[in-house]
């Protein structure tokens, strides 16, 4: 059996790294290298994310799994986002393993397999985006991928806690120039590379300290901020499809048959 970085969600929902992620046993003690530009970079980058009244995002995705003998294994996927306001969001992801998507309207949140044609809800919400997704792990065991999108920037991703970070250079990705960073926090290295031009993430690369081997999620970002996203198109249609109840994923998989996804 493989074992993964990402925190299980619901029956329903593919898990994906936080950056926001518990330290590790084993507390480090190397001295902190923070690079004052680095860290502007990321309030920039942040500032620019909150300043988007809306978008739509496609990323492909690679996320390393790691067998019980240590090899680690990369699996390919893709995640796609369309957002609109504080608190309306479609998320999509998929992979040949399974493939899942997700309403929110800013007051219930919906997880849809279309391959099962099954849905759950979650009612009564009543927030906005940013913060379902600071809490969805810890309080309704929900991880999306890529969540840190909806940080950047906001009081729930603090940037006086890491214990690097660093400016590695220039890059370019899909042919645009970036400048590319690293941190490192408690249980987690990651970096980013930043568009030049509009100071918006183009690749994420969260490397986990969970796991001895050290398992990797790679995604690269397309956005586009100018086509407009309606409340309409993020809206969910159940027509065919069945509703369960919303069950967390570690009661799911008592009761799940093997293959179903």
């Amino acid at each position: 059996m493989p074992r993964t970085p990402s925190r299980l969600l619901l029956a329903l929902v593919l898990a994906g790294p936080l950056l926001l992620s518990p330290p590790p046993l084993a507390a480090q003690t190397a001295p902190a290298t923070i690079d004052a530009e680095a860290i502007q970079a990321l309030t920039r980058m942040g500032t620019a994310l909150r300043a988007l009244p809306h978008f739509s995002l496609s990323a492909t995705t690679s996320t390393e799994y790691v067998l019980d003998d240590g090899q680690k294994i990369a699996l390919p996927g893709t995640v796609t986002y369309r957002v609109l306001g504080p608190d309306h969001f479609f998320a999509e992801i998929q992979s040949d393993q399974q493939h899942r998507q997700l309403f929110y309207d800013g007051k219930a949140l919906t997880i849809y397999s279309p391959r099962l044609k099954y849905y759950a809800t979650l009612d009564g919400l009543n927030k906005s985006s940013q913060a379902l997704l600071a809490e969805s792990a810890t309080t309704y065991g929900i991880e999306l991928p890529l969540a840190d999108l909806f940080l950047w920037g906001t009081p729930a991703f603090p940037t006086d806690q890491f214990q690097s970070a660093l400016l590695v250079g220039s890059a370019r990705i899909g042919g645009e120039a970036t400048q590319h960073y690293a941190f490192r926090q408690p249980g987690v290295d990651w970096q980013v590379w930043i568009s030049d031009a509009t100071h918006l993430p183009r690749q994420l690369a969260i490397t986990s300290h969970s796991d001895p081997a050290l398992p990797t999620y790679q995604a690269t970002l397309n956005w586009d901020t100018r086509r407009a996203v309606t409340a309409k198109e993020l809206a969910f249609d159940p027509k065919g499809a069945t509703k369960i109840v919303f069950v967390p994923v570690a009661l799911a998989a008592q009761t799940t048959p093997d293959g179903e996804n």
